[in-house]
């Protein structure tokens, strides 16, 4: 698996990563089909897939239901060959999304994903973004908050999930990592990675198959030529759809 540089954080990232959203919800996603959540043993064969494909980075988040909770073993038994990244400020309970940025609430939320994931520390943590991309960083604890995870070590690096040009240019102000939709479909927020990318952050391009509706080849292939993507997250609870998504990155990037 062919991995890249994140940003100027000094870490390698394989440049397919594991979205995990499919592990632990399955309502309220907007995935062409629906399905059933897979077993314990299915869960057991994709990420041993997953490390045996070289892909490193996983990515999940509180608000994936019980995905944290499904990974936490595996994480584990294999924690120094995982680029891990979890969010916070987002909740998903009974079928249904709250978001809290305050300080305490984010802190309970970390404390709570270090445990699920069985980890003293997270590689990546984001602020799972609500829309509101400018006001959270610029109108809020947020930064300062996510600042102080970082300093007394329960997160190498941060970041967020953002949604807009102008979150995504204000984070690389003060940030190290971005997480955004980019596709084919839609790559309008392209300017705005590129510049942030040039500025030394981390980017994470998710949302590359437009959830389910486009050719996966095709849609890996376009992101992945754009030089300003560092790696792209796949969402999938199928091994054979992993090795083929790593079979297009070895492809396009060797």
């Amino acid at each position: 698996m062919v991995s890249r540089p994140l940003g100027k954080t000094g870490i390698f990232v394989s440049s397919i990563g594991l979205g995990t959203t499919k592990l632990g919800r399955n309502t309220d996603v907007k995935y062409p089909k629906n399905f059933a959540l897979p077993s314990d043993e299915e869960v057991r064969e994709l990420l041993e897939t997953t490390l045996a494909l070289g892909v490193n980075l996983i990515d999940t988040a509180p608000a994936y239901g019980e995905s944290e909770a499904r990974l936490g073993q595996f994480i584990a038994q294999h924690r120094d060959q995982l680029v891990l990244c979890t969010k916070c400020g987002e909740q998903y309970r009974n079928g249904k999304s709250t978001y809290n940025f305050s300080a305490a609430a984010l802190s309970a939320s970390v404390d709570a994903s270090l445990r699920r994931l069985r980890t003293d520390h997270l590689d990546i943590l984001l602020l799972h973004s609500d829309g509101r991309d400018v006001e959270i960083l610029s109108q809020s604890e947020v930064p300062e908050t996510l600042a102080g995870f970082k300093k007394i070590g329960k997160t190498r690096f941060i970041g967020i999930s953002a949604k807009t040009a102008e979150g995504i240019s204000l984070a690389a102000d003060m940030l190290d990592v971005v997480m955004a939709p980019f596709s084919q479909q839609d790559p309008s927020l392209a300017a705005a990675l590129k510049d942030a990318r040039g500025r030394g952050l981390g980017i994470l391009a998710i949302k590359a198959l437009y959830s389910g509706h486009l050719d996966a080849s095709t849609a890996i292939e376009f992101v992945l030529r754009q030089p300003f993507i560092d790696a792209v997250v796949v969402g999938t609870i199928n091994p054979q759809h992993l090795r083929e998504a790593v079979g297009t990155a070895q492809r396009v990037l060797t």
